[in-house]
């Protein structure tokens, strides 16, 4: 699907942080997960100020915030992290991720990042395989404890 060009992707202000977390929240609900789930995962998909001076938070937005994700650098400056990418559920398949996805790119290679991490939900694994991230191992949730989600890679030489 080629991305809709009135999506607008910016850096996210500090001011925003209640909506990011808002919008992480819906759109991991979307997956189907139970109340229960959500409120084990409250903590770590909370968006504070912290941690949007630690990593670069970017939103798609269009009239208002349809997406967010966030690019941690490693100290080694070669290697960095996914640690957010969200997407509000009636923005989803509607080329939302993807622009955003490209910024991200934009961004670790601007900053001299070779290689990508992060671990996924089960339900994005096929969008990030589609954005060239494999499987390459299991990783402990960040929220539930005794549950393992995919950790994913990518090396940026074949992310154009």
């Amino acid at each position: 699907m080629k991305p809709d060009m009135s999506i607008e992707v910016r850096r996210a202000r500090h001011e925003e942080a209640q909506i990011l977390t808002n919008l992480s929240l819906r759109s991991k609900r979307s997956n189907g997960y139970d109340d229960a789930f959500m409120a084990a995962c409250r903590e770590e998909l909370t968006v504070t100020e912290e941690r949007m001076t630690e990593g670069e938070y970017w939103v798609a937005e269009s009239g208002a915030i349809c997406g967010c994700a966030c690019l941690l650098a490693d100290p080694d400056g070669r290697s960095g992290e996914v640690h957010a990418f969200f997407i509000d559920p009636a923005w989803q398949r509607k080329g939302v991720g993807r622009l955003l996805w490209q910024k991200l790119v934009e961004r670790a290679k601007a900053k001299g990042i070779v290689d990508l991490r992060l671990d996924a939900d089960p339900f994005a694994v096929s969008f990030y395989e589609a954005m060239g991230f494999k499987v390459v191992s299991e990783a402990p949730s960040g929220s539930i404890p005794g549950r393992t989600i995919p950790h994913m890679t990518i090396a940026l030489e074949s992310a154009d």
